[in-house]
C-alpha cells in the first residue's frame, strides 16, 4: 500500500516540477543543472517502483503489463504512463481462493421467514382456540444444490415447539423425464393436504382435512415422491406421482395412519390434469388414493380417495385486477376396526374473487362425517376478506359458522396477519 501512494505522489509530483524545469531557463546555469538531476533521479526511482508492482500483481494472476518507460523520455509522460498502472492495481477484486467475490453468495441458500398471528373471537367447546395466537412461524431454507438437484426446507415454529414441516432434496434431471424427492414432505394427496398454512385462502382448514385427512398437518412424513409428466394430447397436461412414506401421518384424534413395524409402510398415488379452456379460463382436475395402517394394528387398513377441481378465470387484455378461483374436494374414508369397517364422507367447496387490486372476497362451505363415527356429522360455512397491503403481507378476517355432531353450534370471528421477510420460492401451481 506505501508503495501504491508512493508512485501516486510521484505521478503528481513530476508534472509539477517539469514548467518548474521550464521556468528556470533563466536562472542560472547550475541551479538548472542541479533541477534536471533531481527529475532524472525521480524517474529513475519512479521505473524501479513500478517494477516493483508489476512484480506483485504478477503473483496475484496474469495482468496485463504496463508500457515500459524510458529514462529519456520526458518527465511528464513517466508520470502518465503510471496512472494506468496504479488504477489497475486499486480496482483489481480481491481473489479469496481463486474464487470470485460472487463465490459466497453463490454458497448461501435463499432464507425466508413467514409470521402468521391469528386472533380468535366467539367460543368453540369442540375446538377451543386461544384469543390471541402466533399461530407458526415458518423458516425457509432453499438452494440449487447443482445443476441436478436442489434442496427444501420448511421448519415451523409454534408456541409450543418446532417442527420439521418439510425437508427434502429433489432431483431434476433423472432418466426418462422423472422428478423424485427424497426427506420428509407433504403428501400430494388431494389439494388442500399440499398447502403451507400461509398459501391457503382461508385461515383455517376444511372440516374436511381435520375429520378424514389429519387436520393441520395432514399426511405429512417421511418418504420418497416419483413424479412425471404424461405426454397427452389435445392441450391437456398429465402428470402422475407414487411416494412411499414411513406410515405414520396426524395425532390424537385426527391420526391417520400408525405404523407398527419397518414394514407398515404408507403409499399415496396422485393423478393430475390441467387444461387451458380458454385465454382467461383453465381447469385442474385430480384423483387421488392412499393407503397405511392404523392405530388398532398392523392388520387394519385405513384408505382415502378422493377427487379434486380447481377453476380458475383471470382476464389477461382487460379487468387485470379481477379474477376468480373456485376449489372442490370429495373425499371417502375407509376404516377397517375390529370386526366391522366404518366408512365416513366429506367434501368442502370455496370460491375467491378478487374485485380491487388488493382486495378479495371469498366463501367456503364444510360437510363431513368423522372417520371414527361415521354417524356424527359436521357441516358448516365462512365467509372471507382478504386485503394485500403488498405482496409481502396480507390481512384477512373470516365469519365461521359450525355446526358440530350433537347440536353444537358456534359462531367465531377469525383475524390472521400473514407477513413475509426475505425470499421465498414460489409453491407449486
Amino acid at each position: 500500500m506505501k508503495r501504491v501512494i508512493c508512485i501516486c505522489l510521484f505521478a503528481f509530483v513530476i508534472p509539477v516540477i517539469a514548467p518548474a524545469q521550464q521556468g528556470s531557463a533563466t536562472s542560472s546555469g547550475d541551479d538548472n543543472a542541479a533541477l534536471q538531476q533531481k527529475i532524472r533521479d525521480l524517474e529513475d526511482r519512479l521505473i524501479a517502483l513500478e517494477g516493483q508492482v508489476r512484480a506483485l500483481k504478477a503473483q496475484g494472476g496474469p495482468a496485463p503489463a504496463a508500457a515500459p518507460v524510458s529514462s529519456e523520455a520526458p518527465a511528464s509522460s513517466s508520470a502518465e504512463a503510471s496512472v494506468p498502472a496504479v488504477q489497475s492495481v486499486a480496482s483489481a477484486p480481491v481473489s479469496l481462493g481463486g474464487a470470485g467475490g460472487s463465490a459466497a453468495k453463490a454458497l448461501n441458500p435463499d432464507i425466508s421467514m413467514i409470521g402468521d398471528f391469528v386472533a380468535f373471537a366467539g367460543g368453540n367447546s369442540i375446538r377451543p382456540s386461544p384469543s390471541l395466537e402466533m399461530h407458526e412461524s415458518e423458516l425457509g431454507v432453499q438452494a440449487i444444490i447443482d445443476p441436478y438437484a436442489k434442496g427444501d426446507f420448511f421448519l415451523t415454529f409454534g408456541e409450543q415447539g418446532v417442527n420439521v414441516e418439510e425437508g427434502f432434496i429433489t432431483f431434476t434431471a433423472l432418466p426418462g423425464d422423472f422428478v423424485a424427492r427424497v426427506g420428509k414432505m407433504r403428501s400430494a394427496f388431494g389439494k388442500v393436504n399440499g398447502m403451507h398454512n400461509h398459501v391457503l385462502p382461508f385461515v383455517d382448514r376444511p372440516l374436511v382435512t381435520q375429520n378424514l385427512v389429519g387436520g393441520e398437518d395432514g399426511i405429512d412424513d417421511a418418504g420418497v415422491s416419483v413424479e412425471r409428466i404424461i405426454p397427452f394430447p389435445k392441450g391437456i397436461f398429465l402428470s402422475a406421482t407414487g411416494q412411499l412414506f414411513r406410515g405414520d401421518s396426524g395425532s390424537g384424534d385426527e391420526l391417520v395412519f400408525q405404523s407398527h413395524s419397518k414394514s407398515d409402510v404408507s403409499t399415496v398415488a396422485h393423478l393430475r390434469s390441467y387444461k387451458d379452456l380458454t385465454e382467461s379460463t383453465n381447469l385442474e382436475v385430480g384423483a387421488s388414493y392412499a393407503r397405511g395402517h392404523n392405530e388398532l394394528g398392523s392388520d387394519l387398513i385405513t384408505s382415502l380417495y378422493g377427487v379434486d377441481a380447481t377453476f380458475r378465470w383471470k382476464p389477461l387484455r382487460r379487468a387485470i385486477y379481477n379474477s376468480f378461483v373456485g376449489r372442490s374436494e370429495f373425499i371417502w374414508s375407509q376404516r377397517h376396526e375390529i370386526g366391522f369397517e366404518q366408512r365416513a364422507f366429506g367434501m368442502y367447496a370455496s370460491g375467491e374473487y378478487q374485485f380491487k387490486r388488493r382486495w378479495f372476497v371469498g366463501g367456503r362451505y364444510d360437510w363431513s362425517d368423522r372417520a371414527r363415527a361415521a354417524n356424527l356429522t359436521d357441516k358448516g360455512g365462512s365467509a372471507i376478506l382478504t386485503y394485500w397491503p403488498s405482496e409481502f403481507s396480507q390481512i384477512r378476517g373470516q365469519y365461521r359458522f359450525t355446526d358440530y355432531a350433537g347440536d353444537h353450534k358456534t359462531n367465531e370471528l377469525l383475524l390472521q396477519l400473514l407477513f413475509s421477510l426475505g425470499a421465498h420460492g414460489a409453491h407449486p401451481f
